[in-house]
């Protein structure tokens, strides 16, 4: 936090009403209680629309829109910031566009070098109804947990601990919470913290904006399930896209049950994007120490 920002954090918190001081006080129980209960309402509307996929695509879209709005207006409330400069609107679209063709360039080389070394064992044609309704959902998917790991997790933690604890706390967190999907296995869980966790916060700390996640996060999805129509993170059923591609092989080479998501490709490929962007972020200034002390303001802010 620059000096700059902790004084204005230090002045609002002596302006704030009692209620207000309180709310602030348990942000982040608030703001997490409440991504999670948007995340589950996302999740069944994507489920109710999904069989109309000239209606699932516009429903997702408008989910998404719907959090990014109720983001900023809840951050604002419950933190009483003055603005939220991670969804700020300048830039947003470079920065979605970029973040969905590297996250669906990353995942086509994953899929590219699963079939090089053996592992596709067929190959057939789904549905582009599939594929539009797959978009509309991964649309709202995206920013709903970006927004939860990247926007509320990862940033407050930081704040307390610094860039580092926070990359590796945050992803860790992030592979947690697959573990509830039907066919989750360790390796996965391991798995996607980094590929899922570990490179959209890198994104993140390079950019210091939710746009650039957003992107990765849908055009990663949206091609593992609209495109190849392979399973997502363990979920226990094959995705309805575009095509539908069958693996096969030692679940190193094409992440077995779980998906691609757990091969070892999927690691090596991401691991290169996660250096470029920490690589960034260290010359530009972006990683943050832990702060040192209890600084007033600090604590006026937390």
């Amino acid at each position: 936090m620059k000096p700059t920002d902790r004084a204005e954090s230090a002045l609002s918190h002596a302006e704030l009403s009692p209620s207000r001081r309180r709310l602030r006080r348990f942000r982040v129980p608030v703001l997490v209680v409440v991504s999670l209960g948007v995340i589950a309402a996302f999740a069944g509307i994507d489920r109710l629309v999904a069989p109309v996929p000239a209606l699932a695509l516009p429903v997702g879209i408008g989910l998404a829109c719907a959090g990014v709005v109720g983001y900023r207006r809840l951050s604002r409330i419950v933190e009483s910031r003055s603005s939220v400069p991670e969804l700020a609107t300048a830039g947003a679209w470079p920065w979605l566009w970029r973040g969905t063709l590297m996250g669906s360039g990353l995942f086509t080389a994953v899929m590219l070098l699963i079939a090089a070394f053996g592992g596709w064992q067929g190959l057939a044609w789904g549905s582009v109804g599939g594929l539009l309704a797959t978009a509309g959902a991964m649309a709202a998917v995206a920013v709903a947990e970006e927004i939860l790991f990247r926007g509320i997790v990862f940033r407050i933690l930081e704040e307390r601990t610094g860039t580092v604890v926070a990359l590796v706390g945050s992803a860790l967190l992030f592979g947690a919470a697959h573990l509830v999907n039907a066919d989750a296995t360790l390796l996965g869980t391991l798995s996607i913290a980094v590929t899922g966790g570990t490179l959209t916060a890198a994104a993140y700390v390079a950019t210091r904006s939710l746009w650039l996640p957003i992107g990765l996060h849908f055009g990663w999805n949206f091609i593992q399930a609209g495109v190849f129509g392979v399973t997502v993170s363990g979920s226990g059923t094959a995705a309805d896209g575009l095509l539908h591609t069958t693996l096969s092989g030692p679940s190193l080479l094409t992440g077995g049950a779980f998906g691609p998501e757990a091969s070892l490709f999927a690691l090596l490929v991401c691991l290169v994007p996660i250096t470029i962007l920490l690589r960034r972020a260290a010359r530009t200034g972006q990683i943050r120490r832990r702060p040192r002390g209890s600084h007033p303001a600090v604590q006026a802010s937390g």
